[in-house]
């Protein structure tokens, strides 16, 4: 008995440093920003993935109201982010940012109205250079003070800034020219930094927004989403709350990956405290989908108060485990199945943190189950090709 209570006092002492480490990153983040937005990562939706420049004010309120009739706004999706391709090429004769009369007939802050009425954020884009990537519509390089003030005056809670058709200079010159400007407009505004992981954002990121891609666009593809979460994992260290990595938007429910593939992407994505940014069509999901983005025990890993972003912990061939302490004394665990075939997966005590003789109760988030027997040491898991389990760990004794 005298060694099980040394270790259960050994196992508390660690959880309560690393509680304590999680509240001084907190509180000593320094910002420019300073906004005191982001401190889980964001939840909503976002026009690219799916729709590209194919928008309009009606379908964006449509989304809305599918946020709202489907309950996923009250499992924490409460932006609604317009991507690019919503103004006019040419700014008014004083210079400011119109919207698209073909598609946003009503104007921006009828659409933030309209949103904000359904208890909803509404997002927008811009880009720190002359013009946007799709170069249908102006960037805000040199006009950085002007739109953020016309941004704030519209009512707008999310700014993407992307990284395109600048003037050669770098993106640490260029992103805090926008940081300040939204520092003066007396509104919050979530600042997503889109420079694609160019020169390393998250090195640099956190005094000037709270989120900053880690990697090139994302597209609807096995190869692609999982080498967006490897490049993502390397910068680990650098998320905290207030300041996440950013891999890219969910592809879940575009339908070029398998239900496996999709579980996987959204495990992933929810233990490396990415923003959960759906890309699909909201208005027209299957049940698959539906049950993919509502599981609430994920989700909950995602919005965990600690914000430690997942590490792969051991890598063999095609099979890793990927671990993240939990408030609560609790270790998110993924196993994953890169590979082709199926394959008996282990993850191992002294790999995610915890003592080998550590008794644990494990809670599978995707079968929604807690499973009757309780683990010592290691937990194994028969996988299928490109598949993962999600754990929940809970040192028992």
């Amino acid at each position: 008995m005298g060694k099980r209570r040394c270790v259960v006092a050994a196992l508390a002492a660690i959880m309560l440093m690393m509680e304590l480490a999680a509240l001084t990153v907190a509180e000593n983040r320094r910002s420019m920003l300073s906004n005191g937005l982001g401190m889980t990562p964001p939840m909503g939706w976002n026009s690219w993935n799916h729709f590209g420049c194919n928008i309009d004010e009606k379908m964006i309120r449509e989304t809305a109201d599918a946020l709202v009739s489907t309950g996923l706004s009250k499992l924490g999706y409460e932006y609604v982010n317009i991507d690019d391709c919503w103004a006019e090429i040419s700014r008014d004769d004083k210079g400011n940012l119109v919207p698209k009369k073909s598609t946003f007939p009503s104007g921006i802050k009828a659409l933030a109205d309209y949103v904000h009425k359904k208890g909803l954020k509404l997002g927008i884009y811009s880009d720190a250079g002359y013009f946007t990537c799709s170069r249908r519509m102006p960037g805000s390089l040199g006009y950085e003070e002007q739109d953020a003030e016309t941004f704030a005056s519209w009512g707008i809670d999310y700014l993407k800034y992307d990284n395109c058709n600048n003037d050669g200079s770098k993106p640490t010159q260029r992103y805090p020219v926008m940081t300040r400007a939204l520092m003066k407009v007396g509104r919050p505004i979530f600042f997503s930094l889109c420079e694609w992981g160019d020169m390393h954002p998250a090195e640099w990121g956190a005094p000037l927004g709270n989120s900053w891609r880690t990697t090139n666009d994302i597209s609807d593809n096995w190869e692609s989403m999982i080498s967006r979460a490897d490049q993502n994992e390397i910068y680990a260290e650098y998320a905290r709350p207030g300041g996440w990595n950013d891999p890219d938007m969910l592809e879940v429910g575009n339908g070029g990956m398998t239900k496996d593939e999709y579980i996987v992407h959204f495990s992933l994505w929810a233990i490396s405290k990415a923003p959960l940014l759906l890309g699909c069509d909201i208005r027209n999901m299957t049940r698959e989908t539906m049950d993919i983005i509502t599981n609430k025990e994920v989700i909950a890993v995602n919005q965990d108060p600690y914000g430690f972003q997942a590490k792969k912990v051991r890598m063999e061939g095609d099979q890793e485990i990927w671990s993240a302490p939990l408030s609560g004394y609790k270790i998110a665990v993924v196993l994953l199945n890169r590979g082709p075939v199926r394959y008996s997966t282990t993850a191992r005590w002294d790999d995610i943190g915890l003592d080998p003789k550590t008794v644990v109760q494990a809670r599978d988030l995707w079968e929604h189950k807690t499973l009757k027997t309780t683990f010592v040491g290691n937990l194994t898991a028969t996988l299928r090709p490109h598949s993962c389990k999600l754990y929940v760990l809970k040192p028992i004794a």
